[in-house]
């Protein structure tokens, strides 16, 4: 009797540390013909029973689990929606669905994507500084392209005097090997936006039907592989680098549509401003970066250096990339199970189904779609024009040397950055306490992302001689741009969540037509005639377009999603995707 009591002791103990399996009718046998065992060496029997029953009962454990992985794999198929293992385990979960979680796997990939952009961008924009030192001045002045006093006396004394009586120092940086005049950098600088503009609605298709992460990814890593082969095309001539910077337009024109579909697949609609923000502020901080880093790396360690070194580190980016983020939570290994059910109830996707057939007559039909296109392509003549042509203004205009001008024109996108995070947070915050609608929220943005720039640009011409206000008003009117992240370049996920990548790529179709048409026009206007009164002409136009964005969004804008985003539902039909409402 003191065996036995002995022995329900253990399995007390066991089941009391969660062992509270059963044990097959072979362990009761056994237990049975060890109660009727002579009571010689009985002690010793027992601890060799116990010990048997616990492996028993572990090798249990395992074939129950190993049933209700199966289990689980099962009924995955059975929903048509690819699941992987979950690595990660449970996360605890609290009132209000907040989670308790170090980096959520949706701010990996927002935080990625965000570096993604500063490549894209940073490769986009590092011509604009360094084709200042690429490009040999003096030659350009024989020839007539502009008779600066700077250019005049290029070997002359080592400093002048400028209009407003400041001495100015040369610049330590000597002609570069290329004799392109303005014509010719406009079509440099342009011939990105080639390419850009062709790719912008098959990359939004290609994300929706295959892979938004590898579109994305790969668009950016085309974009390293070409910039550095630009100092070989631009030996060559400048028509072969015309050529090269077209095909980084083609791979660039992927990238945004791309990161649509993905944060439409990741961002629950309480958090979409916040992370849309703080992926597209990629691009803010892709300018901030690479200007300063360039015209560091020009003066340094010459021209080339911009291309090999910023496309070098871009490569490491890339396995970075593809070994962190997913095309959504089902397919992300790593992710736990609460952040993935957060993500999946707050979007609504319960079941992945055939996407239905994009409704085109809709769609061009829809006065919110076109409020979008105009004011994508109205924000992007501003911010084009300060993109890529910052850095001529501060030359010419405000007299900086390239360092100074590198340094100087990063500034205003640093302040673009820190007032895109706040005002997402902001706007989050209010919609989440439902102070705000979201057409509220994306119309404040986008009112904000365009008058204020607007008068900032046209007041900067009338300052005279006072550099520092002008550097003041060029960082206010490029910090207030910002607002279109949290506006309308957020807009297409809130009206047409399933589509999104698509109408991204139509909308930016559109509004690439400023990439190209800003760089001849500002060459054009300023052809041998780099003067305050020319750029004066220049922000009056730009002026009235920032107008027209304001009032049209404003007008015809919309949060909500629209009706003809859902196909009508058939009777009887299981495997329609259904979504809840931002």
């Amino acid at each position: 009797m003191e065996t036995d009591d002995k022995k329900k002791c253990s399995v007390e103990a066991r089941e009391e540390n969660g062992l509270e399996k059963k044990v097959d009718e072979n362990k009761k046998s056994e237990e049975n013909e060890d109660k009727n065992a002579p009571p010689k060496n009985q002690e010793k029997n027992s601890e060799v029973k116990a010990s048997d029953i616990t492996v028993k009962v572990d090798v249990r454990e395992k074939q129950i689990n190993e049933e209700e992985k199966q289990k689980e794999e099962k009924n995955g198929k059975e929903n048509k929606e690819e699941t992987l293992p979950l690595k990660t385990p449970p996360v605890e979960e609290h009132p209000g669905g907040k989670k308790k979680e170090i980096v959520p796997a949706r701010w990996v990939m927002a935080v990625l994507g965000c570096i993604g952009f500063m490549i894209v961008y940073g490769l986009k924009v590092n011509l604009s500084v360094a084709i200042i030192a690429m490009v040999n001045h003096t030659a350009v002045a024989e020839m007539g392209g502009h008779h600066d006093d700077e250019d005049e006396d290029h070997h002359g004394s080592n400093a002048t005097t400028n209009e407003c009586g400041v001495e100015e120092k040369k610049e330590a940086l000597e002609d570069g090997p290329f004799a392109w005049d303005d014509n010719i950098q406009g079509l440099i600088l342009a011939a990105y936006f080639y390419g850009y503009i062709f790719t912008q609605v098959p990359g939004g298709w290609f994300a929706e039907k295959f892979s938004a992460k590898h579109v994305f990814g790969v668009g950016a890593l085309l974009n390293a592989l070409c910039a550095l082969l630009c100092p070989i095309a631009s030996k060559a001539s400048y028509i072969v680098l015309v050529a090269l910077r077209i095909v980084m337009g083609i791979a660039g024109g992927v990238t945004l549509p791309g990161m649509h579909v993905l944060i439409a697949s990741w961002a629950p609609p309480q958090e979409r401003s916040k992370i849309a923000s703080t992926v597209y502020a990629g691009m803010t901080l892709g300018t901030l970066v690479c200007m300063p880093f360039s015209g560091l790396l020009a003066s340094e360690l010459g021209w080339e250096s911009v291309f090999y070194i910023q496309g070098g580190l871009s490569l490491l980016w890339y396995i970075l990339w593809l070994i962190f983020v997913y095309d959504s939570p089902a397919k992300h290994p790593r992710i736990s199970r609460a952040e993935r059910r957060f993500i999946e109830e707050s979007i609504g996707t319960t079941s992945k189904s055939e996407k239905p057939p994009i409704p085109w007559k809709s769609v061009w039909t829809s006065m919110p779609v076109w409020a979008i296109i105009v004011a994508h392509t109205c924000s992007n003549w501003g911010w084009y024009m300060l993109l890529v042509k910052l850095p001529t203004y501060m030359r010419y205009i405000l007299k900086f040397d390239i360092k100074a001008n590198a340094g100087l024109s990063a500034v205003p996108f640093l302040c673009m950055w820190i007032f895109t995070m706040i005002n997402a947070n902001v706007l989050d915050l209010l919609r989440s306490k439902n102070l705000i609608t979201t057409t509220f929220a994306r119309k404040f943005s986008t009112f904000v992302a365009s008058i204020p720039p607007a008068i900032c640009l046209i007041s900067v011409t009338y300052v005279g001689c006072n550099t520092d206000l002008a550097v003041a008003l060029l960082t206010l009117g490029t910090m207030f741009i910002g607002g279109m992240y949290s506006g309308f370049l957020s807009n297409h996920i809130d009206i047409a969540p399933p589509f999104a990548g698509t109408l991204m790529g139509i909308s930016n179709t559109f509004a690439t037509i400023p990439g190209i048409v800003v760089p001849s026009f500002v060459g054009y206007m300023t052809h041998g005639n780099q003067t305050v009164e020319a750029w004066r002409v220049i922000f009056f136009i730009t002026l009235g377009i920032f107008g027209l964005e304001a009032v049209f969004f404003s007008i015809f804008g919309s949060g909500d999603e629209q009706p003809w985003v859902r196909p009508k539902p058939k009777p009887g039909d299981p495997e329609q995707m259904r979504l809840n409402e931002a």
